[in-house]
């Protein structure tokens, strides 16, 4: 495959998707989650992406701490509109590894694995923290992302408004992509556990 090797070292989302097993999709439903298909959902590699990537890790590790989490059993709570900055693009990261889906999802079989309406958004900003909860138990964590903490590169600004600018040449514009992924590389490899990154409180 045609990516950068560090994406097949970060992190792995494991989940049991008992619709999966239904449907004889995956073999007892359990589906493991790379972050390059985080990077094939969204079409690029940013520390967005990456970021929302592991607020979902982290949150389905501290809701099921012992067990594959279930996927498709959780709700997911936005804490800005949909159209609001980056919020959609981690949403639909948050999609891929939680099921929660908004209006658009699958609507179920007779009351049982429904994927519609458990994703939602507010309609105003409400802070930082995203919400997830368990649907079984009730069970629920806020999620924030500091990603202050991973620094990129100073000379990046003036790399990129050379590239819009389309005075940029291969030079400049291959110092960009390294620049840019050696930055998403850093909180995967190095913070995807630090709490100060990622921060997760019990609700």
């Amino acid at each position: 495959m045609n990516f950068p090797d560090f994406y097949e070292q970060a992190p792995v989302v494991q989940t049991r998707d008992p619709f999966a097993a239904t449907l004889g999709a995956a073999h007892g439903g359990l589906l493991d989650y790379h972050y390059v298909d985080a990077v094939r959902l969204a079409g690029h590699s940013c520390p967005t992406v990456a970021g929302a990537y592991l607020i979902g890790r982290a949150a389905l590790r501290a809701l099921y701490p012992d067990e594959p989490a279930e996927r498709g059993s959780i709700a997911v709570h936005m804490p800005a509109p949909e159209n609001e900055g980056t919020t959609g693009v981690m949403a639909q990261v948050l999609t891929l590894l939680t099921g929660a889906a908004a209006d658009n999802g699958f609507h179920g079989i007779q009351g049982r694995f429904r994927r519609t309406g458990l994703l939602s958004f507010a309609d105003e900003r409400e802070g930082e923290a995203i919400l997830f909860k368990r649907l079984d138990t009730g069970v629920g964590v806020a999620v924030e992302l500091d990603v202050s903490l991973v620094p990129g590169d100073p000379a990046q600004s003036g790399r990129l408004a050379a590239i819009l600018q389309n005075r940029a040449d291969d030079t400049i514009r291959s110092a960009f992509a390294e620049a840019w992924q050696a930055r998403v590389r850093r909180l995967l490899l190095e913070f995807a556990d630090d709490p100060r990154v990622i921060r997760v409180t019990p609700l």
